[in-house]
């Protein structure tokens, strides 16, 4: 069973170059075939271990169903036991049901925000 939402962490610049492309493109596209994106149970997680200190954040919420580009579940490279989405080629824009701000308490621990 896949979730109802699958969510991606980039920074808001990347998130407007988009805006203007007419599709969103992360560098992992081109570096590994993919973007990477995680569950909501999953991107606290997948933050703390890739974004630790970065601001300007932003989640991009996602409908799997909209999404034109294949969405696999495949191991993490560094969580081979735990099965996280990615995406095969661009993300088309009408996918995103949504788009929050995604930062650190006060503490530096990563809060998801409402969903």
């Amino acid at each position: 069973m896949t979730p109802d939402t699958i969510l991606h962490i980039t920074h808001k610049s990347e998130w407007q170059a988009a805006q203007q492309n007419g599709f969103y493109s992360a560098p992992s596209l081109a570096s590994e075939g993919f973007i990477h994106c995680s569950t909501p149970s999953q991107v606290v997680a997948v933050a703390e271990r890739f974004y630790a200190g970065q601001t300007g954040l932003v989640l991009l919420i996602l409908d799997p169903a909209r999404i034109r580009s294949e969405v696999k579940y495949e191991p993490g490279t560094d969580k081979p036991d735990e099965l996280f989405p990615h995406i095969y080629g661009t993300l088309n824009l009408d996918a995103v049901t949504r788009i929050a701000d995604f930062a650190c308490d006060s503490t530096g621990k990563w809060i998801l925000p409402p969903l």
